[in-house]
């Protein structure tokens, strides 16, 4: 055992002696007997259990998030991964660690590093539910005059705060969507690497996407060294995920330094997601313009009809707008002119008529509609206030305090949100149950994403999931040969990352492009798309069993 070096406290005891030579002075019984109950509110007698659960009596937490907060707690020493699925509740369980360690006097300067469209909401539930007094960083705010503060990564990492940041000593850091940080090249992970930190969390719902690397990088930011260097890491497993689950080592490593939770392995809730499938038809006139545009050949690149043809399932907006940027010359203007006259001449879009159907169907409750494109959105708002429905945009280019605004809005007074995909992350609305896939993603990651909006911790009702094709078009493919071959709208979809990395799919919306873009004709594609969804279907039981690869 080291030598224990221990160092005498001469100022105290030559005070203390002279004291009980003059007989005095001494504080006060009464004094001394308040700060000593005092400290005793603040010491733990014990490193285990969780103090916080006795001051946070109006939390219900989840046996999975506070048996989380125990493991940080008693075995990771305050450096951990949380890498719950989407909805699981990883900010209340990074709450609760944070409240734990604050009580226990460990943990006082603490920097919060988030999305800069979580920043408030970030620091409304710190504040709210745990009683944390974060403040969202302001320019008129020196880094070291407060003690909990809240920012963003791009904020963060900018002259003159990256400095100044640099400069203090964190004892608690804590990052939201960690998985950005996965590449080591890029300056977010050199910053963050660089901050002076004792305890850090780190959390993300995808700890690996596509390469095991990815792992390697977020556990050198907790524990530099834990899985050894960069290079002999590399050297002894490469880049193949399976390693993960095929190396028990390994395994047992990544255990000590993460925690992750899926639905399927824990006692969630008893709320239920009710898939519904919406199919409609275009209208004569619309399935002749479809038509013109799917047989209109040698004017478009591939990749880009098919991005029109999803577009005119989407609105004539959409697709209007995108033929009007593909005029540049004349041979192309006068193919693609005939075109848009017969857009513009197309009646109110079949898939906003029953979008408005499904809003009135729930008799006034709350519903957030999805749409991939912007053109899309602008005219849904205009359509549903048409037919008397208020309602509010929410996508990428607004600013964080107008999200914010919006999110209020939808809350109180508007009864329908219609978002691009900026709606699929991080933004919570648990008090909306209602969802229209009014475009279907071709990325069945970015699905999951949207549906976890709804269904997620604090979510009281069960939540009905609306997923609206259009027949004989690519819409169709999508649905039938994607989504419902392999049974995804069913299951929350924490294994699809597994699966398509070993299959070396880096982006299903990449795959099917290219399906598309590579095939003669609608049929060959539809051929193609079904071989994709049997692989995919054969694979996902070899990684459901490989799930346990992510922790305990």
């Amino acid at each position: 055992m080291n030598q224990i070096d221990i160092k005498r406290d001469s100022v105290f005891m030559d005070g203390f002696a002279e004291r009980l030579e003059t007989e005095g002075p001494f504080s006060s019984w009464d004094l001394f007997k308040m700060n000593y109950d005092a400290a005793l509110t603040t010491m733990a007698p014990s490193f285990e259990g969780l103090k916080a659960l006795e001051y946070l009596p109006q939390m219900d937490f989840l046996d999975h998030q506070v048996s989380t907060a125990r493991q940080v707690l008693e075995e990771m020493n305050g450096r951990a991964i949380l890498a719950d699925e989407v909805g699981l509740g990883k900010t209340i369980e990074a709450g609760l660690i944070l409240k734990e360690y604050m009580l226990r006097g460990l943990a006082k300067k603490i920097l919060i590093i988030v999305p800069a469209s979580l920043v408030n909401q970030w620091a409304q539930e710190l504040n709210e539910k745990f009683h944390i007094p974060a403040v969202t960083f302001r320019k008129s705010y020196p880094w070291d005059q407060y003690d909990v503060i809240i920012t963003s990564i791009d904020t963060a990492k900018k002259a003159p705060h990256r400095e100044q940041i640099l400069e203090q000593d964190y004892d608690f850091l804590l990052v939201d969507e960690a998985h950005k940080l996965k590449n080591h090249k890029t300056k977010n992970f050199e910053f963050v690497k660089l901050l002076k930190k004792k305890y850090c969390l780190l959390l993300t719902a995808t700890p690996v996407q596509n390469r095991l690397v990815e792992i390697f990088n977020l556990v050198s930011i907790l524990k530099p060294g834990h899985l050894g260097d960069y290079d002999s890491f590399l050297e002894r497993y490469g880049k193949d995920r399976k390693k993960l689950k095929e190396d028990g080592y390994l395994k047992h490593l990544i255990q000590k330094v993460m925690i992750r939770h899926t639905r399927q392995n824990i006692k969630f809730d008893a709320i239920k997601r009710n898939i519904e499938t919406v199919w409609i038809d275009f209208t004569k006139e619309e399935m002749d313009v479809y038509s013109h545009l799917e047989n209109t050949v040698d004017v478009f690149p591939a990749f880009s009809k098919i991005t029109l043809l999803r577009e005119l399932c989407s609105s004539r907006e959409a697709c209007y707008l995108s033929l009007q940027k593909m005029v540049t010359d004349s041979p192309r203007e006068k193919l693609i002119k005939p075109i848009t006259n017969e857009i513009e001449q197309l009646p109110q879009h079949v898939k906003a008529a029953k979008v408005v159907d499904l809003i009135q169907q729930t008799g006034g409750e709350k519903v957030i509609v999805f749409t991939e494109y912007r053109a899309t959105q602008v005219y849904l708002q205009w359509y549903l206030k048409e037919n008397g429905i208020i309602s509010v945009p929410y996508r990428g280019g607004f600013k964080k305090g107008k999200k914010d605004w919006m999110k209020q809005l939808f809350e109180h007074h508007a009864q329908v949100l219609i978002a691009t995909e900026a709606g699929g992350e991080g933004i919570n609305l648990q008090f909306c149950n209602h969802l229209i896939n009014y475009d279907l993603p071709w990325n069945p990651m970015r699905l999951e994403q949207r549906i976890g909006r709804i269904h997620r911790y604090g979510q009281k009702n069960d939540v009905h999931i609306y997923n609206i094709a259009i027949r004989k078009t690519v819409e169709e493919h999508i649905m039938t040969l994607l989504y419902e071959k392999i049974n995804l709208f069913e299951q929350v979809i924490g294994h699809l990352d597994s699966i398509l990395a070993e299959l070396n799919i880096n982006d299903v919306e990449s795959e099917i492009q290219t399906i598309f873009s590579e095939s003669a004709s609608t049929g060959e594609a539809r051929i193609k798309l079904d071989n994709l969804s049997s692989v995919i279907q054969m694979t996902r039981s070899e990684a459901e069993q490989g799930e346990q690869q992510y922790g305990h």
